[in-house]
């Protein structure tokens, strides 16, 4: 799977398990750390940790490895590492107050997702 493919197959992830506000970011050309971003909030830290799990455990059935995780203490903000995509999972507080979308969209690097209305799709 290439990596534009990963990152909307793990958005489509957190879609299925009824995380909201998702927006995947091509950053590649912004940064060296990884190519795109899939940023999304759960509703609780319960629902953010268990999001976490939930692609975790779907891409681990796809043969898709998973580098590091960061933040499952708290359950406000996880990260996962997938190399050329990085996933962040916030609680709404934690995603309002980091506002990761200001920092790395360009105007031209969000992805459409096809799962998504047109609506769902317009960023804030």
């Amino acid at each position: 799977m290439d990596q534009r493919a990963l990152a909307q197959r793990i958005a489509h992830i957190l879609y299925d398990k009824k995380a909201w506000d998702i927006t995947v970011l091509d950053v590649g050309h912004l940064t060296v750390i990884t190519d795109y971003m899939v940023i999304a909030s759960g509703r609780s830290t319960l629902q953010v940790k268990s999001l976490a799990d939930d692609v975790d455990d779907a891409l681990a059935l796809e043969g898709v490895t998973l580098r590091a995780r960061e933040g499952t203490g708290e359950g406000r903000w996880i990260v996962l590492d997938y190399g050329t995509v990085l996933v962040h999972i916030f609680h709404p507080e934690d995603r309002q107050f980091y506002h990761l979308e200001r920092l790395w969209e360009d105007g031209q690097n969000r992805l459409p997702l096809p799962f998504l209305t047109e609506e769902e799709n317009k960023p804030e």
